[in-house]
């Protein structure tokens, strides 16, 4: 998914979880309800300043709207890749020995 829809999705995702309209968001973040309408079907993009007043408003980290959740699973094995690869040869070869056994 590109960075732009993800956004998207967990902009609509955040907001409807914590039950705020777009003419309440749109309102606490002095913008207009147009606007935000129009950055959830994707047509605006907010600045910088507007993530972040978003993110407090829905009381999320501003970088969590940008976290690919629909690919989480290879999110998940990335890191674990990551983090065996960084053992010792003899405790990767352990991991590995055991996972194929499965």
């Amino acid at each position: 998914m590109e960075l732009k829809q993800v956004f998207i999705h967990n902009l609509r995702k955040f907001r409807i979880s914590k039950e705020i309209s777009q003419m309440k968001l749109a309102e606490i973040c002095d913008t207009s309800p147009n606007y935000i309408a129009a950055i959830e079907i994707g047509r605006r993009f907010p600045s910088l300043k507007l993530i972040e007043k978003i993110g407090a408003a829905l009381q999320i980290e501003p970088y969590r709207f940008f976290i690919d959740e629909t690919n989480k699973n290879q999110t998940e094995m990335d890191e674990i890749i990551s983090l065996i690869s960084k053992l010792p040869d003899h405790k990767r070869l352990n991991i590995i020995n055991r996972i194929s056994m499965h």
